[in-house]
């Protein structure tokens, strides 16, 4: 072999080490999703686990559905996360429980009459009196009013937010038409001049994790109580997935793959890397039977406010380990998936830091297990304890079909729409 071809092999091969460290690896290993939904099946008690054990594989495979509509749906990513260091420190007391309330702090709508002039109302723009009024103001007020600031009511604010401007759907800009601010400016004899008007949440951007699990824990009854088999189990595998990431300390900070300490990497390693070693031969999976959640609120903030209290020891403990351990065995290239190589943790340096964290990756995994049992089982008590045996799915239709290969589709082109976690 001439000098010339060897050193193109060598590039290519160079080349492909090198790219290879920057593959995607899912949240929480797809392989630990699939395992929690389907051991969560386990926990059940005899009257509902029939027909969770009769679609046990459908909830196992689409465990790592959300993940895969992260490549397809803009408003995805942010149902996996919540940044809360964003918000303060804890217990983050001045962090809304309630989405609704959260978003009506948070959402700005900035107007433009038709001299392209503009204002910002409502969020942040607001102040609250002690007679029980909000005080709008800021800039171009005087330009728009005639005056410096407005005095509205609050509750009566709340119901209008409720009714005209809130976005259920977790998008951070929406259109808003003029003559729904402008009838509302006429109740208190404010003439609004209004071209065009945007809807801006500052909120959702930081991530809205336990907001969503409270919603879809509504949603999953409901669709008991209406005995919509389909729906039951998609819910089902959704509220699987992101329980789980709710449990990963990582879903609960901004710094949430060591951007920020010089730890790029980081989130695999925990929530990846330490599973697919050592989850099969010394994680304990006997979490016992599931459990009736009274107050779905404070149970999954509960969960992210504990995971987030990990996030120190997760970060703290790697950082030290790494200025101990020899840094040429700290990495190393391993055959993934269909042969590619990607420069991971090595066994012995992942090994050294599985003992630090003192079995925590385990205790999030069965705590996750147990949680989506607790889930399911609540929604079906909720909803009445209906005889889902009686529950039968549909035919698959066409566009049911279409849209599942089209989520493939973009899953596959591998390209995340939003961050990466």
């Amino acid at each position: 072999m001439n000098l010339f071809k060897k050193r193109t092999i060598f590039l290519i091969l160079a080349l492909a080490f090198v790219f290879s460290a920057f593959l995607p690896i899912a949240n929480w290993g797809f392989f630990v999703h699939r395992r929690i939904n389907r051991l969560a099946v386990f926990t059940l008690p005899i009257a509902l686990i029939p027909f969770y054990k009769k679609h046990i594989d459908y909830l196992t495979e689409n465990a790592v559905g959300p993940d895969k509509r992260r490549y397809a749906v803009a408003t995805e990513g942010i149902r996996h996360y919540i940044d809360l260091d964003v918000w303060g420190k804890p217990p983050f007391k001045n962090l809304p429980r309630n989405i609704v309330e959260a978003s009506r702090s948070y959402t700005e709508i900035v107007v433009r009459n038709e001299q392209k002039d503009s204002i910002k109302l409502f969020g942040q723009q607001m102040e609250s009196t002690t007679d029980g009024s909000l005080v709008l103001k800021g800039d171009n007020y005087q330009q728009f009013f005639g005056r410096d600031s407005l005095f509205i009511d609050q509750e009566d604010y709340e119901d209008f937010f409720y009714d005209q401007i809130y976005n259920p759907l977790y998008e951070k800009e929406w259109m808003i038409d003029c003559a729904v601010l402008e009838n509302y400016f006429d109740r208190y004899d404010f003439v609004l001049p209004c071209d065009q008007a945007i809807a801006i949440d500052t909120f959702v951007e930081h991530g809205v994790l336990p907001y969503n699990l409270i919603r879809l824990q509504s949603n999953l009854s409901r669709a008991m109580a209406a005995m919509d088999s389909d729906l039951i189990l998609r819910l089902s595998a959704d509220m699987g997935h992101y329980i789980g990431d709710a449990h990963v300390p990582l879903h609960t900070t901004s710094n949430y793959n060591g951007y920020q300490t010089d730890q790029i990497g980081i989130h695999a390693f925990w929530e990846t890397r330490l599973p697919e070693l050592f989850a099969d031969e010394q994680f304990d999976y006997f979490v016992g039977q599931a459990n009736y959640i009274e107050d779905p609120k404070t149970y999954y903030w509960d969960i992210v406010l504990n995971s987030h209290s990990l996030v120190a020891d997760v970060l703290n403990i790697e950082k030290e380990l790494s200025k101990s351990y020899p840094k040429d065995q700290q990495y190393c290239f391993v055959e993934r998936g269909a042969g590619a190589l990607q420069n991971i943790p090595c066994e012995a340096y992942a090994q050294k830091y599985h003992q630090l964290l003192e079995g925590q990756v385990e205790q999030q995994m069965r705590a996750a297990i147990k949680a989506v049992g607790n889930a399911w089982y609540t929604a079906w008590i909720n909803a009445g304890q209906p005889d889902l045996s009686r529950a039968h799915r549909k035919k698959v239709s066409l566009e049911d079909q279409k849209e599942k290969e089209e989520l493939e589709r973009t899953f596959n082109l591998g390209k995340i729409l939003g961050r990466k976690h």
